[in-house]
């Protein structure tokens, strides 16, 4: 659990700066200040050019060429197309809540308030979201939306934070908006009641959910398959399942903390101890301490997609060690820190070579697992040298981070009363020169241009190398800085 940050009395940090070295104090006065009306300017140019040039129907997708005219989200979008699953519509409009935050000006919370209508549209009729929302009602994305306007699915996803992050967006507006928006407060609200309906009784989310009857199986701890998994013990429809893949119980803890602090209703507080309980007993048997991504109604670890086995998996327990912290943090109850130390042992005994963690570990043996492909037919390996390029096979290992982090938290028991308090990192005031660098960058026209250099986009997005484009998720990010910039000055 990280600490708050604790800024310095005037007189303090003068003294500090004293003390520095001649060549620190010089570093420090060279460094560029940027004035609140530079920020101020900044932050409206890049923020008008996205909510006025680049928004259609209030929302946004990944990446944009720089004429607009090329608009990927996972594939090609069209101008009636946004993007739910992040870096998408609640990534700019949570950013949009931020900078309204900062400045009290009404711009930026009506962009928010149009990402969140745009979200609202797109709710599908079983209360959560997909990964995108498609505003054509013949278009190629649609799916049956709860005002009547599209067609087919009923399915909703909290794969890959899709419902979570729309929840949060709509959760934080109908705050900033007094709940006098009927909208966004309905469909916040309906939202949320449907995300407690898919929770299982053992705690567990699915995946997805629709409107078929959730089965009921007697809760039970995790253990390793008595068959071989291999060749046995496919489930055609994994989805259904008990899942953590794509940090699930992290977006969802999320989102239920801010719905209790923005509501106040002790469901979602019961919600997350239940998912918090679903978690201790979801971590494998010794020697493998971790977590699966997918697991059967009898706690076995399943196979998802053909390229997804069933294993121990590094970054998703990684994943959970983080949640578990985040639930501890909210309810101050110390049983979740117990399965902590196990998994950050069993995690240190996994390492690879390169320091890295294997995204699949082996059952009961624990040798690092992989897939190699030939046309559409994947086949299980333990050798890494001709991975598929499409999956994320290894993730960088956070162990020393997710240590100090327990450490911390035992040594100092949090309690719900200030569950939404930002992190300390969060808390840190952006460095000056770090705000200006952001200033420099800004075009003339208000934008942070990227230029592709070969790197891997999220949602497999492609563009030629040295070609310019606009990012949703750079522009978001750079505006919360300013903003956080600015409230560092008051």
């Amino acid at each position: 659990m990280a600490t708050p940050c604790i800024k310095l009395h005037l007189a303090a940090a003068i003294l500090f700066a004293l003390t520095l070295p001649a060549t620190m104090r010089e570093v420090a006065a060279a460094e560029p200040a940027v004035s609140r009306d530079e920020a101020l300017s900044a932050m409206r140019r890049a923020g008008d050019y996205y909510r006025k040039v680049v928004a259609t129907h209030g929302g946004y997708v990944y990446f944009y060429s720089l004429d607009l005219e090329r608009r990927l989200g996972e594939g090609v979008a069209s101008k009636d197309q946004i993007w739910v699953q992040p870096p998408g519509t609640p990534t700019v409009g949570l950013a949009f809540v931020e900078a309204w935050r900062a400045t009290g000006d009404s711009r930026y919370l009506q962009a928010a308030q149009a990402a969140a209508e745009a979200l609202a549209y797109g709710q599908v009729s079983t209360g959560g979201w997909t990964n995108s929302i498609d505003f054509d009602p013949r278009g190629s994305r649609v799916t049956e939306y709860r005002n009547g306007q599209g067609r087919g699915r009923r399915t909703s996803s909290l794969d890959d934070g899709q419902t979570p992050s729309a929840l949060r967006l709509l959760i934080q507006v109908d705050k900033e908006l007094k709940f006098r928006n009927p909208i966004v407060h309905d469909a916040a609200l309906f939202g949320l009641d449907a995300l407690l309906r898919a929770q299982y009784p053992n705690g567990a989310f699915p995946q997805v959910w629709d409107d078929t009857e959730m089965p009921d199986p007697p809760a039970k701890p995790a253990a390793f398959p008595r068959y071989d998994w291999r060749t046995e013990g496919r489930i055609k429809e994994y989805w259904d399942m008990y899942t953590l893949n794509d940090n699930v119980a992290g977006y969802v803890v999320q989102t239920l903390r801010d719905a209790y602090d923005v509501y106040g209703d002790e469901r979602y507080l019961a919600a997350i101890r239940h998912l918090g309980d679903f978690l201790i007993a979801a971590q494998l048997p010794a020697p493998q301490r971790g977590w699966a991504q997918q697991y059967s109604y009898d706690m076995v670890p399943i196979w998802a997609r053909k390229f997804e086995p069933p294993g121990v998996s590094g970054d998703e327990t990684q994943e959970v060690v983080e949640t578990l912290l985040a639930i501890h943090s909210i309810t101050g109850e110390t049983k979740y820190l117990e399965p902590i130390p196990a998994a950050l042992d069993y995690l240190k005994q996994s390492l690879l070579p390169d320091g890295r963690l294997a995204r699949y570990y082996e059952l009961e043996t624990n040798r690092p697992l992989y897939m190699e492909r030939q046309g559409d037919v994947y086949s299980l390996t333990y050798d890494d040298s001709n991975l598929p390029s499409h999956y994320g096979w290894k993730a960088n290992s956070r162990i020393e981070h997710l240590t100090a982090m327990h450490a911390a938290a035992r040594q100092q028991p949090a309690s719900n009363e200030n569950s939404t308090a930002n992190s300390a990192a969060d808390n840190v005031a952006p460095a000056a020169n770090e705000v200006r660098k952001l200033l420099e960058t800004l075009d003339a026209q208000g934008r942070w241009v990227s230029t592709y250099a070969g790197e891997t986009l999220v949602g497999q997005a492609k563009f030629e190398p040295g070609e310019q484009y606009l990012s949703s998720e750079v522009f978001s990010d750079n505006l919360t800085t300013l903003a956080r910039y600015l409230t560092s000055l008051e």
